[in-house]
C-alpha cells in the first residue's frame, strides 16, 4: 500500500535584517578613510593654498595703496647732530584687511635725495583707517642731509619727504610676513617766510651797553605743521645777563642772528632770542645793532624820505652756545626784504 502523503520541504525565513544607512556609511569610511583624507587635503590645497600664496602680494598692495598724512612735527632740544622729535601722522586705508604691524625702523629723507637725514622708530599699530601714529623720541641726524631738508622747507610751499622701512605684519591667524614700506608724503613748507614784517620799531642814537640801537617786533607766518623750540630747559649760567639783548647776553638761549644790508652794504645785525616758532602767525621781540651813521648818510643821499629798503639774510642759529649748522644753512638760503621808515623810528629820541 502506497503512502498517500508526500514529504514537503519547509523554508524558515532568515532573522538577519539589512544594515542601516548609518552603518553602511561607517563601514564605507572605515574601508575608504584614506581616499577621503586625500580628497580633503586636495580641496584644502585648491582653496587655501592660492590664498596663502597671494597673501604677501595682497598685503604689499594694501601697504602701497595706503596714505599717510603728517599732522604735526615738533623739534625740541636741538644739538648740532640730534634733536628730540615728536611727530604725529594719520594712516589712511580702504582695505578690508587690518593687520597688526610690529615696531620697525624707517629712514626719512628729502624726496630724490640718496642720503637719509635720520632714522625713526615706528611704534606697533593696528592698520585701521584713521589710526594715529605718534613718534616721540630722540633722533640722530646726518647734518648735510638735514641741512638740505631744512633748506627745502624754508624755500618751498610744499616739500616731499620719503619714509622707507621693512616692517613685519600679521593678519589674524595667518603667518607673520615682511613687506616694504616706501611712502612719499607731502608737507607744507615755510614758503620763504612770505609775509615777514617788522613793526613797532624804535631807533636810538646812542646804543645800549650791548651795542643795540634798534628794537621792534618781527612777524613770521608759518603755514607748515612744523614747530621749532629753541628755549633751554636749564637756567642760564649768569642770570644777571638775561635782561639784555643780543646773542652774547645769554649763551643758554636759542638765538637767530641775521645780517642787515642796504644796497649790498652791510649795516648791522638783528637778533631773535628764545626762538619758538609754531604753526600760524608768530611774533618775536627783535633787537639790532645798526650802524646809524651809515644809514643816516644813505637817507641824506638817496633815501631822502627816510624809507630805507633792508635786505635780511640769516647768519647763524645758536642753541645752548652751539651753532646748529642745518638751521643756519636754511637761514642763509633765504633773503628777506623789508622797508623801514627810519625817520619814523627815530621819533621820540
Amino acid at each position: 500500500m502506497s503512502d498517500k502523503y508526500g514529504a514537503t520541504e519547509m523554508v524558515i525565513p532568515s532573522t538577519t535584517s539589512k544594515p542601516s544607512f548609518g552603518t553602511r556609511v561607517k563601514n564605507h569610511f572605515r574601508r575608504f578613510w584614506w581616499a577621503h583624507l586625500i580628497a580633503f587635503i586636495v580641496i584644502v590645497l585648491v582653496i587655501v593654498l592660492p590664498g596663502l600664496c597671494r597673501y604677501p602680494n595682497i598685503a604689499q598692495d594694501d601697504v602701497n595703496d595706503s596714505t599717510l598724512e603728517v599732522k604735526s612735527i615738533s623739534i625740541t632740544d636741538p644739538t648740532p647732530d640730534s634733536f628730540h622729535l615728536n611727530q604725529t601722522q594719520v594712516l589712511g586705508t580702504d582695505s578690508m584687511f587690518h593687520p597688526h604691524f610690529y615696531e620697525f625702523n624707517a629712514t626719512a629723507r628729502l624726496s630724490g635725495s640718496k642720503k637719509p637725514f635720520t632714522v625713526v622708530q615706528i611704534p606697533p599699530m593696528k592698520a585701521n583707517d584713521g589710526t594715529v601714529i605718534n613718534v616721540d623720541q630722540d633722533v640722530d641726524l646726518e647734518g648735510d642731509a638735514f641741512g638740505d631738508f631744512s633748506t627745502a622747507i624754508m624755500l618751498n610751499k610744499e616739500v616731499d619727504m620719503n619714509l622707507f622701512g621693512r616692517p613685519r605684519l600679521k593678519q589674524g591667524a595667518l603667518p607673520k610676513i615682511g613687506v616694504v614700506y616706501n611712502k612719499t608724503v607731502t608737507i607744507k613748507g615755510l614758503n620763504k617766510l612770505e609775509g615777514f614784517n617788522v613793526t613797532n620799531y624804535h631807533i636810538t642814537v646812542d646804543p645800549d651797553p650791548f651795542g643795540n640801537s634798534m628794537n621792534g617786533t618781527v612777524s613770521i607766518p608759518n603755514p607748515s605743521v612744523l614747530t621749532i623750540t629753541m628755549v633751554s630747559r636749564s637756567p642760564p649760567p649768569f642770570p644777571c645777563l638775561t635782561q639784555s639783548s643780543g646773542p652774547q647776553s645769554n649763551a643758554n638761549k636759542g638765538n637767530l642772528t641775521m645780517d642787515l644790508s642796504v644796497d649790498g652794504t652791510h649795516v648791522g645785525q638783528a637778533f631773535l632770542n628764545d626762538f619758538v616758532m609754531r604753526p600760524g602767525e608768530n611774533k618775536f621781540d627783535m633787537t639790532a645793532k645798526v650802524n646809524n651813521t651809515v644809514v643816516m648818510d644813505m637817507i641824506g643821499d638817496k633815501y631822502t624820505k627816510g624809507i630805507v629798503p633792508f635786505d635780511i639774510t640769516g647768519n647763524s642759529s645758536i642753541y645752548n652756545g652751539k651753532e646748529l649748522p642745518y638751521f643756519s644753512k636754511a637761514l642763509k638760503a633765504n633773503t628777506l626784504k623789508v622797508e623801514l621808515n627810519i625817520l619814523e623810528g627815530l621819533k621820540g629820541v
